[in-house]
C-alpha cells in the first residue's frame, strides 16, 4: 500500500463539493487553504529546529559562562541545555525529523484528493524536499552562522518548550542511541571539547595572516601553548655558563663577582658547584657592608646567603613557576639523577618562554639573520626556535635540546671552526668554538621547492 493509501483516509472526497477531514465535511476550497498554512507552520518549525542546531552547537562554551555572568535573559536556560549537548541533539533531529516527516504526509494526502496516487507521492516528496532544502536547511542555517549568539538566545526557551513537550520520545530514542554506540563501538563525540591545543594553534597563526595579530604577538601567544610541556632542562643556564661564589669568599670578593658577571644574584657553592648551598644578592652585600652597622672582621658571607631549591632537571616549567612564585624565589637549582648540578633557572628565563629574549646591554641576538634562508644561531638556542625561525626542521633527541647538541650527535664527535655538515636540506657551518664548545652556528636552509629552482639559461645548455 502507497504513502498516498496510508494517508487517504485524513482527507476524503464525500462529492463534488465537500470532503471529509477526520470525518467533519468541509467545502473543497478551504481544505487546500488549510492544508498549506498547516504545511507553512511545519516549514516553520523545520528551519526553527535546523538553525537551533547550528546556533547551539557553535556557540563556545566560554561565552555561554559569560552571558549567564552578565545576567542576559534565557542565558540560564541556554546553558542548561548545553549541559547534555547528547541529549540536546536528540531533541532537535527528533523534532526537526517529525515536522519533515509530518509535511511530506500532509501534503501527499492533500495532492491525492485531486492527482492519481503516484503523481501526488512524486510531487510530495520532490516539492518538499524543494521547500526545506531551501527555507527549513540552507536560508535558517546561514542566518544561525552569522548570528549565533543572539540567535542561541532567542530560541533557548522555545528549545527547552519543546525538550518538555517531546520528552517521552526523546528518552526512548537517547536509549536507543546509547545502546547502538555501545554494540557499534562508537563514542558520543559530541560531548568532547569542540576546540584542541592544534585548532587554537591554527587559528593563531590565521589570525596574523588575516592582519588580526601581528607577528609578535603570535609569536608570544605560541610560545605560551608550548610552555606547559617544557622542563627545566630547556630553560637552565647550562653549568658551564654560571657564574658562582665560594662560600669562604669574602663579602668584597662576592660583591666584585656580582659586578663583574653583571648579574644581581649569584649562587654559593660549598667545595664545588655540585654543593650549591643558596643563593647571594648584591643588594644585601651592599646594605649589610656599608650600612648594617657591622664591623668589618665580623660580617661574613654566610650569614646573607637565602636558600634556594634543587630541582630535577625533567621538572615542568609551568609547576615550577608556581612554586618559585609561592616561595618568593627567583633562582633555582637544576640538577640530574646523580645529584650533579647541570645548571640554574631563574625568573628571567621562564619569562622569556613567554616574552621572548630580554636582552641586555651588549648582549647579543640568540638567532641573527644574515639572509632570507641563512642565520648565525648561538649554540645553546633551543632546536625548535631554529626550526620555526627558518622553517625547517631539525630532529631533537632525548639527549640534546640544543642545535650545538644535534651537531655534536651529527657528527659523533668534536668539531672544529670552520666545519659543515648536511642534514635534510640544511647546511650547517660552525662558526665559532671555545675548547670544546660550540658558541656559534650559521644555518642555511639549502632546500627548495621545485618551482622556486632557477631553471638553467637555455645559451648555456646549447654551448655544454
Amino acid at each position: 500500500m502507497g504513502a498516498a493509501s496510508a494517508v487517504a483516509p485524513l482527507f476524503a472526497p464525500t462529492g463534488p463539493l465537500t470532503t471529509q477531514v477526520l470525518g467533519v465535511p468541509l467545502p473543497d476550497s478551504l481544505v487546500p487553504i488549510g492544508g498549506a498554512i498547516v504545511v507553512f507552520l511545519l516549514l516553520v518549525l523545520s528551519a526553527f529546529f535546523s538553525s537551533s542546531e547550528i546556533a547551539m552547537f557553535s556557540l563556545a562554551a566560554h561565552r555561554v559562562d559569560a552571558l549567564v555572568e552578565d545576567g542576559v535573559p534565557a542565558a540560564e536556560t541556554l546553558e542548561n541545555l548545553k549541559a547534555d549537548p547528547h541529549r540536546l541533539l536528540v531533541t532537535i533531529l527528533v523534532g526537526n525529523n517529525l515536522v519533515n516527516i509530518a509535511m511530506t504526509s500532509i501534503t501527499t494526502g492533500l495532492l491525492a484528493i485531486y492527482f492519481d496516487q503516484g503523481v501526488a507521492v512524486a510531487v510530495s516528496t520532490f516539492g518538499i524536499t524543494a521547500l526545506v532544502l531551501l527555507f527549513g536547511e540552507s536560508a535558517p542555517k546561514s542566518y544561525a552562522v552569522e548570528n549565533t549568539e543572539s540567535w542561541a538566545l532567542t530560541i533557548a526557551r522555545p528549545l527547552k518548550l519543546a525538550e518538555r513537550v517531546l520528552w517521552p520520545l526523546i528518552v526512548v530514542f537517547d536509549f536507543l542511541t546509547q545502546q547502538v554506540n555501545r554494540v557499534t563501538g562508537g563514542q558520543t563525540a559530541i560531548e568532547t571539547s569542540y576546540v584542541t591545543r592544534q585548532e587554537i594553534r591554527d587559528i593563531i597563526e590565521t589570525g596574523e595572516r588575516e592582519g588580526v595579530l601581528d607577528e609578535e604577538e603570535r609569536e608570544m601567544l605560541q610560545r605560551t601553548l608550548r610552555f606547559n610541556n617544557t622542563i627545566a632542562k630547556e630553560v637552565m643556564t647550562p653549568r658551564l655558563d654560571v657564574d658562582a661564589i665560594s662560600k669562604d669568599a669574602t663579602v668584597e670578593e662576592a660583591m666584585e663577582q656580582c659586578v663583574q658577571s653583571g648579574h644581581a644574584r649569584l649562587p654559593v657553592y660549598e667545595g664545588s658547584l655540585d654543593n650549591i648551598i643558596g643563593v647571594v644578592h648584591i643588594r644585601d652585600l651592599v646594605r649589610d657592608r656599608n650600612y648594617g652597622g657591622v664591623a668589618d672582621g665580623d660580617l661574613e658571607l654566610e650569614d646573607l646567603i637565602e636558600p634556594t631549591l634543587h630541582v630535577p632537571e625533567s621538572k615542568n616549567v609551568d609547576d615550577l613557576l608556581a612554586e618559585m612564585r609561592d616561595e618568593r624565589l627567583h633562582m633555582v637549582v637544576v640538577i640530574d639523577e646523580f645529584g650533579t648540578t647541570e645548571g640554574l633557572v631563574t625568573m628571567e628565563d621562564l619569562t622569556e618562554e613567554i616574552v621572548g629574549e630580554i636582552l641586555e646591554g651588549e648582549e647579543e641576538e640568540p638567532i641573527e639573520f644574515v639572509g632570507d634562508d641563512s642565520a648565525i644561531v648561538k649554540g645553546e638556542v633551543n632546536i625548535e626556535e631554529v626550526n620555526e625561525a627558518l622553517d625547517i626542521d631539525i630532529p631533537e633527541g632525548e639527549e640534546f635540546e640544543t642545535i650545538a647538541g644535534f651537531i655534536f650527535n651529527l657528527a659523533g664527535r668534536l668539531v672544529e671552526e670552520g666545519e659543515e655538515i648536511e642534514y635534510d636540506g640544511v647546511a650547517i657551518r660552525v662558526e665559532q668554538v671555545e675548547n670544546t664548545r660550540i658558541m656559534k652556528a650559521r644555518v642555511t636552509r639549502t632546500q627548495r621547492d621545485e618551482d622556486e629552482e632557477e631553471p638553467e639559461p637555455e645559451d648555456a645548455a646549447a654551448d655544454d
